[in-house]
């Protein structure tokens, strides 16, 4: 069981919540902090004191006093003036994602919203009560106000949820469940906006994804290796040791393990001192990969226990109005990070290239056949066009900023982006080493008699269960489909 606010999330375990398959509560600590801060926020909405948001306007109107009877109206007002986002909806798991992020964050009680309003966010995570999210219109500070905004409408009875793959209205949907509307108070509408939720849900998102795609391409890369003859040598550990970043060392690791007892790759019939830089250096491409990912995941595991709303209570006379919502520490990281997940599918492209060569005892596009059949000449096409629309998705929108509010925001994150085209990358990794996949069954093919290590058959018993070897051309894209298929359901055995 996971304590809000108590204990702290990891990737895993905010994934596991989502999926239900952990409990997540608040226990009567995080409570106890709750209502403590919650009785400093109703102090100051009652005091003559200016503070901001509590009882001020926001943004450029933060010099304009609201006076206690209009603090509901001031914080719903906030929401549905946000609301503006546009584009297709984020997918329904993202905005569950966002819903247990937005929990823990209030849970650590420095927001100052009432226990009730953290209980109706946590009805609606446990039975899948998914507000509809625009994907388009956050700029990463003060926040992702605007898919905030739609995320907690649906407290208020307005807003959309997702019913049975429908979209239906907030007010319907809570009129199903018996639920009534909330009426928001002082400080309230901005710890649910203010925020990094947004995204913090797509860095989660991704690298869970990225996770199992890493751990994929060294899978690919050593199938491709087994179908080329490659030499295994570059994989020694004593190599590594003498450069010991932490991802190199795990690859070179992992490719002696995927490779361990293959009859194949001990064949001397090849012979040569030294593969393409795709084949020979893995470890330090696939590896440099897996260090991004390590840096992300730390400053995304930082971020989901953190409190990034604004502004942040610390006593009932102190309530700060700084930074904390900006998004630039996982901006930048998602940039990086997106590149790195880029630069598997640019090595996998190469590497199948490779294969088409007809080189070391495999026929050229590999089919016997050739002239009358093109055989696997097409698909690398596709890989090419992937690998280039990858590269145009590395541009860092966190090198970007546009002022907003009157100037008084005067330098965002854009980090919404950076998170949704690191999604988007992973996407396009997966279709590329789905056909590395296909391109590395086949060589293989063209290596029998001889036998490989028990994974990499296992692996290969799982591409010929449905996708046959190519013996005369035929419709590939029943093939590569069904292996995109397999590479999204994780029917891959990695490790």
């Amino acid at each position: 069981m996971f304590k809000y606010g108590i204990d702290k999330l990891t990737v895993n375990k905010v994934i596991a919540i989502a999926e239900g398959t952990l409990k997540a509560v608040i226990t009567s600590d995080a409570e106890t902090k709750v209502n403590e801060c919650r009785r400093k926020v109703e102090v100051m909405a009652n005091s003559d004191v200016a503070t901001y948001g509590i009882n001020t306007g926001f943004g450029p109107l933060c010099d304009v006093q609201i006076s206690p009877a209009e603090t509901s109206k001031l914080q719903e007002n906030l929401l549905i003036t946000h609301a503006v986002g546009v584009g297709n909806p984020i997918d329904k798991k993202l905005s569950k994602i966002m819903m247990i992020c937005k929990v823990q964050a209030l849970c650590q009680g420095f927001s100052g919203v009432r226990i009730e309003l953290i209980e109706r966010i946590i009805y609606f995570i446990e039975n899948d009560l998914l507000p509809v999210v625009p994907e388009q219109g956050s700029v990463g500070a003060s926040g992702d106000l605007a898919p905030l905004s739609h995320l907690f409408l649906p407290l208020l009875g307005e807003g959309e949820f997702w019913q049975e793959g429908e979209i239906v209205s907030a007010k319907e949907v809570l009129k199903k469940y018996n639920l009534a509307p909330l009426t928001l108070m002082a400080k309230e509408g901005l710890g649910l906006i203010n925020g990094t939720q947004f995204i913090l849900a797509h860095a989660i998102l991704g690298l869970n994804k990225m996770e199992y795609v890493l751990d994929l391409a060294d899978v690919t890369g050593a199938m491709t290796l087994e179908g080329y003859s490659g030499n295994v040598s570059p994989f020694k550990e004593e190599l590594h040791k003498i450069r010991p970043f932490k991802g190199n060392l795990k690859v070179a690791e992992r490719m002696r393990m995927l490779l361990k007892d293959s009859e194949n790759a001990a064949d001397d019939s090849f012979p040569r001192v030294q593969d393409p830089y795709s084949i020979r250096c893995m470890p330090q491409v696939h590896g440099a990969s897996r260090n991004a990912y390590a840096h992300l995941e730390e400053l995304a595991e930082i971020e989901m226990n953190s409190v990034t709303d604004n502004p942040i209570v610390l006593s009932e006379t102190e309530a700060i109005s700084g930074g904390n919502f900006h998004g630039q520490p996982l901006a930048m990281a998602l940039d990086y990070t997106s590149i790195a997940a880029s630069e598997l599918g640019n090595i996998a492209d190469r590497r199948c290239y490779l294969l088409l060569e007809g080189k070391h005892g495999l026929p050229r596009l590999l089919t016997e056949a050739g002239g009358l059949n093109s055989g696997f000449m097409i698909p690398q096409y596709t890989t090419a066009a992937l690998v280039t629309e990858n590269k145009s998705l590395c541009f860092p929108p966190s090198a970007d900023s546009v002022p907003t509010s009157l100037g008084q925001e005067d330098h965002v994150s854009m980090g919404s982006i950076s998170g949704r085209k690191f999604n988007q990358i992973l996407g396009n990794i997966d279709k590329i080493l789905a056909i590395e996949f296909m391109y590395a069954a086949q060589a293989m093919d063209f290596r029998r008699p001889n036998t490989f290590s028990p994974i990499i058959e296992e692996n290969f018993k799982i591409i010929r269960n449905k996708v046959a070897k190519l013996e005369e051309d035929r419709v590939l894209k029943d093939d590569i489909n069904a292996l995109i298929s397999m590479v999204k359901n994780r029917e891959f055995t990695v490790r």
